[in-house]
């Protein structure tokens, strides 16, 4: 008698049905896009804490003074300088002409570029002089801003 060594075509099958069965459930498990969104988040974390970190360096140097027009401006913050047709109310000369690059090299772009000329942060001067710096493109849900 000779026996046939090998695998039958269902114990093959059977093998492949589970191998894709936890293939599926370590990707639901780890969730590509979910954790590309936290990491997102972090980074938008990160760098509201730079921008705020700097204005409070600039007004610690200059006696409490806020750069510029920022004790009365609330606006975007642009990733660059402004041209020579800005207004009394843009904020990007003030806050790149002031803060970069003695207080922090570069302003911040938002993770996923928002904008080509839109950082994707805001600031804002709040009551008691508290400065405020948010984003509106957190993801999951989150409210990312800081207060001090």
């Amino acid at each position: 008698m000779k026996k046939n060594k090998g695998f039958t075509l269902i114990e093959v099958l059977v093998v492949i049905g589970i191998i894709a069965i936890l293939a599926a459930i370590v990707v639901v498990a780890i969730n590509p896009a979910r954790q590309f969104a936290q990491a997102n988040n972090s980074q938008r974390w990160s760098n509201v804490n730079a921008i705020l970190n700097a204005v409070h360096q600039y007004a610690v140097d200059n006696r409490g003074a806020l750069p510029g027009d920022l004790a009365t401006t609330t606006a975007a913050i642009p990733t660059a300088v402004c041209n020579s047709s800005a207004t009394a109310t843009t904020t990007c000369l003030w806050l790149d002409g002031a803060l970069v690059p003695t207080y922090i090299v570069t302003i911040p772009n938002d993770p996923t570029g928002v904008s080509t000329n839109n950082s994707g942060y805001h600031i804002a001067t709040t009551t008691g002089n508290r400065i405020r710096v948010w984003t509106n493109t957190a993801e999951l849900g989150q409210t990312i801003e800081v207060e001090r």
